[in-house]
This record gives C-alpha cells, sequence and structure tokens, in this order.
C-alpha cells in the first residue's frame, strides 16, 4: 500500500532507488515486490525503467466511488451464494478499456480445487460469463461500440472469436438472462454470470460463480437460478424496478 501511496502522488514515476530512498526500504526488498505489482498490472515501467501506477490500480481507482455501493450492498448475499453453490463468487464490472472486466469482490469457494483470481484481476469481455453477461446488456449503442473495438483473441478451442457468432451467443444470453461459459477462457473452468441493474435500468456489473467443468456442468441449470436468484437481489438493493415487474435475469438456461 505504501508504494502504491508513493507512486499514485509521483507524476513522473521513480526509479527502485527513489522508491527506497522515500520509503527507507532496501531495494532487495523492494525489488520483488515491485516486478509482482508490475506483473498483476498494478504497476508499469518506462522507457528510464521508472515505476508508475498501471491500469490495474487505475482501474481500482476509477471503479471505487462508482461501484462502492454495489460492492456494499453485495456481500452478505455474494457470501451466501458461495455457501449455497460452494464455488467462488465473484462480482465484476466493466474495465476502463472497454475489452475486459475488473473483478471488484470476490468470495472464495471453500473446495481445495476452485476458481482462482483476485479483486483487481481483469478478464476478456469475450471469454468470461461475466464479461458477456455485462456486454449483452450495455444499451445497443455501447455495445456497438465495444464490440468494433473489441479484440477477439484466442484462448481456448472453445473462445469465441468471430463477431457474428458473438453477437448471436450476446442475443441467445438476452434471452436466457444468464450466461454460461465452458472452457472458453481455460480448459476445464467454467461460469455462470447474471447481470445486476441499477435504479437506472442501467448494467451495472456481473454477478458471477467460477469452478471446474466437471462440478460446474452437470449442476449447470440449478446454479444459474441461485445466480440469477443473487444478481436480482443486488439489482433491487440497488434501487432497480423491473417494468411491468419482467426484467432480464429471471429465466435460466436450459
Amino acid at each position: 500500500m505504501d508504494i502504491l501511496e508513493l507512486l499514485a502522488a509521483s507524476r513522473d514515476g521513480l526509479a527502485l532507488r527513489e522508491v527506497s530512498a522515500r520509503l527507507g526500504a532496501p531495494k532487495s526488498s523492494l525489488l520483488p515486490l515491485l516486478r509482482a505489482l508490475t506483473a498483476r498490472g498494478y504497476l508499469a515501467q518506462g522507457r528510464a525503467l521508472e515505476y508508475r501506477l498501471g491500469p490495474g490500480a487505475l482501474d481500482l481507482g476509477t471503479a471505487a466511488p462508482a461501484h462502492r455501493d454495489l460492492v456494499e450492498v453485495a456481500r452478505p448475499a455474494v457470501v451466501d451464494l458461495m455457501r449455497r453453490t460452494g464455488e467462488t463468487v465473484f462480482l465484476g464490472t466493466l474495465c476502463s478499456d472497454r475489452a475486459s472486466i475488473v473483478y471488484v469482490d470476490k468470495v472464495e469457494s471453500d473446495h481445495v480445487i476452485r476458481y482462482a483470481g483476485g479483486v483487481g484481476d481483469r478478464r476478456p469481455l469475450h471469454a468470461t460469463s461475466s464479461g458477456k453477461v455485462i456486454l449483452a446488456f450495455l444499451s445497443p449503442d455501447e455495445r456497438e461500440q465495444v464490440l468494433k473495438s473489441l479484440s477477439l483473441a484466442r484462448h481456448t478451442e472453445q473462445t469465441v472469436t468471430s463477431l457474428p457468432a458473438l453477437r448471436a451467443s450476446l442475443e441467445a444470453i438476452r434471452r436466457a438472462g444468464v450466461c454460461v461459459t465452458t472452457d472458453e477462457l481455460v480448459s476445464g473452468a467454467s461460469g455462470i454470470a447474471a447481470p445486476v441493474f441499477d435504479r437506472y435500468g442501467r448494467v451495472a456489473g456481473a454477478c458471477a460463480i467460477g469452478g471446474p467443468t466437471d462440478r460446474v456442468g452437470p449442476r449447470t441449470r440449478t446454479l444459474a437460478t441461485e445466480v440469477a436468484a443473487t444478481a436480482r437481489t443486488l439489482s433491487a438493493r440497488l434501487g432497480h424496478r423491473p417494468r411491468d415487474g419482467k426484467e432480464a435475469g429471471t429465466r435460466t438456461a436450459p
């Protein structure tokens, strides 16, 4: 935290020796920390090898004021969802790069084998259940803007890598109200996500579970029902009122 606060106050970044001098810590102790923060995207290095805040830290800062309410109201419900399903639960929001989602909260599964991911981690929109469900429920204009600039990189044999296929997938997600992904980002890992809406009916984020495919797959219908119910609860806590008593996320995928 001291490192991030120091670099946040430095417009031009700081070299290792400067960080060491200002924090009063040996360079040998700081270097592994700086490398780890850089690898996670919280820091970045310039041409002169100076350290500055990276996109991960900036995303957290951007998300904090906009999504603090979501995290605060969601915590009891997502803890309960993990206990009911036994799988890791994530809250995700759209990143500032508009090509990925960032996890703003998580409750980890108690299983020894589980889906891992940390708060602040980013994942591609087109290859994750959280990313695709957020993309599906953006306004049509905003969704098209994102799609036009999206790089559909292949991560596994199951990754959607063409715009027509992705558009068809998003239409199916809007109809179902949930998104189920199987082995699309990592082979052997599956996710199920539902949208969370704010009081204005805009998609504020996604509530998702992730776990091993062999454990999630046989329970897809039950887990999708649980995720959708939690997402509706979070939406209501943010002040969302579905039109005519209906909202996206009320149906579950077969």
